[in-house]
Parts: structure tokens; sequence; C-alpha cells
């Protein structure tokens, strides 16, 4: 059977019925979100590689659990995000730049995780320049609240309507447009000097 094929319910209705090859796909689809998502709030490689195993843990033995009537991702970024925000509570870690990472990554990983704003036709010189411009993007929400973090992330970087970022970190809606109307304030600030 050609997993690939299926959408995320179908794959979740056979990972239930215990097809272990649809569990392995549904971690295919969403181990680098769910890892970027978790790097992206505790900046520690090592502890995201382990928080991301723990979420699909946790998706494994919830799976029977699982709400049809709502999306999947919903569900996992929930998981993902709560289990970060839980080592977050235990110790705020140190505010890490990506370039200053005790923890060497491979090129997957720094890809999964930078933000590099994209042009369609850039030579070598606008490469190097939206590169640093990514990295001074990405220390710029490093520095926000972690709520806050969380909101601008499943909102620009993985693309989530308001609706689901609410459902996702469990805050009403109004409290997810406040998170990224202030989110947006404060990096405006971080980054009014790119701009002079």
């Amino acid at each position: 059977m050609d997993y690939s094929a299926l959408t995320d319910q179908q794959v979740v209705e056979l990972a239930r019925a215990g097809r272990e090859p649809a569990y392995r796909e549904l971690v295919h689809r969403y181990q680098r979100p769910v890892f970027s998502l978790i790097y992206r709030l505790v900046r520690d490689r090592e502890k995201a590689e382990d928080l991301a195993q723990d979420t699909f843990i946790k998706v494994l033995n919830a799976i029977d659990r699982y709400d049809p009537t709502f999306k999947f991702s919903s569900w996992i970024f929930k998981i993902a995000h709560n289990t970060a925000l839980d080592q977050l509570r235990r110790k705020e870690p140190e505010t890490l730049s990506l370039e200053g990472s005790p923890h060497a990554r491979t090129d997957a990983e720094a890809e999964a995780s930078t933000i590099t704003p994209e042009s369609g036709t850039e030579n070598p010189e606008q490469y190097t320049a939206s590169k640093e411009l990514g990295g001074v993007i990405e220390r710029a929400i490093e520095r926000l609240r972690p709520e806050y973090r969380t909101a601008i992330l499943l909102c620009h970087v993985e693309g989530r309507p308001y609706e689901e970022i609410a459902e996702i970190m469990a805050v009403p809606l109004g409290t997810v447009k406040t998170y990224i109307h202030r989110a947006r304030n404060e990096l405006k600030r971080e980054l009014a000097h790119l701009r002079a």
C-alpha cells in the first residue's frame, strides 16, 4: 500500500488499527516540522531531538484518543508545543544564536530550523545577504516570550491559520491575534535598524 498517497486522516485510521507502516508514515510527514517547532522554542538541538521523540511517543500512546473532527496537524503540533513548554517551564534555556550553538547541526537540521528570506533569482551576494538577514530575524524571534514566539512561528513559518494556532496553543482566537500583533511590534522594534 502506498501510504504517501493517503490523507492524514486515512493514515491515522490505519495507525489506530495497528498498522506499523502507517505510524511510520506519520512520523515521516511530521518529523521535520515537529523538530523545527520544538527547536525554535527550546534552542537546543539535542534537547529538541529528545522532545521531538517524546512527542511521537505521546502521539503513539494517545492515537486512539485523537478526535478526527480536528486536523491531525493541529493535534500533533499541540502535543509538540505542550512538550516544549513543559521543558521551558522546568528550566528556561539560555538564548543561543544559531551560529553559537554548542552542538554542531547537520545540514538537514539547519535547513529545518533556519529562516531565509527567499527571492526567485539571487546572485551569490544577494544569497549571502539573505542568509545574514535570516540569522538576524532568527535571533530577534529567539528573544520573544515563548507564547509570542510560538504564535509567530506557527503563523509565519508553518503557515497555520489563526484558528488552528488557537487550537494548538489552547487559547482563544483573540489571544492568538494579540500574541501575533505584539510579537510583530516587538520584531519591528528589534529590526528597525535594518530599515535605516
